[in-house]
């Protein structure tokens, strides 16, 4: 009788999570999605009308305003810095906050807390 004892798949058990919070949630035009992705080298986060299905705005650590000589989550708190501008611009200021089924902690938080700083209200 062999027994295999696993380790769960991390970026399993996460999107698994992360299904079961979008059940639950869901973005409009008036009060929009703010989705978090996270990558091992960057952090994208997208404002989503759910209902139409399109983005409204977006950013990421790869673009121009963000400098790359920044470590981790200092780039996530200007990406949430620059999402918050962008939704803000966009007529946006209040939102639903999706982290992905990520925790909140580290690059989530510094991104989430960056975006309360500069107007978005979640």
């Amino acid at each position: 009788m062999n027994i295999v004892i696993s380790k769960p798949d991390k970026n399993k058990t996460r999107q698994r999570r992360h299904s079961r919070v979008r059940g639950k949630i869901s973005g409009t035009s008036e009060r929009p999605r703010l989705n978090i992705f996270r990558s091992n080298k960057n952090i994208y986060a997208q404002l989503i009308d759910d209902v139409a299905g399109v983005t409204l705005a977006s950013a990421s650590t790869l673009d121009k305003e963000i400098s790359a000589d920044l470590n981790k989550t200092d780039s996530a708190a200007a990406v949430g810095e620059l999402i918050a501008k962008r939704g803000v611009a966009a007529g946006h200021k209040v939102v639903v906050f999706d982290r992905g089924g990520y925790l909140y902690h580290g690059r989530v938080a510094a991104l989430a807390e960056a975006a309360r700083e500069n107007g978005l209200e979640f």
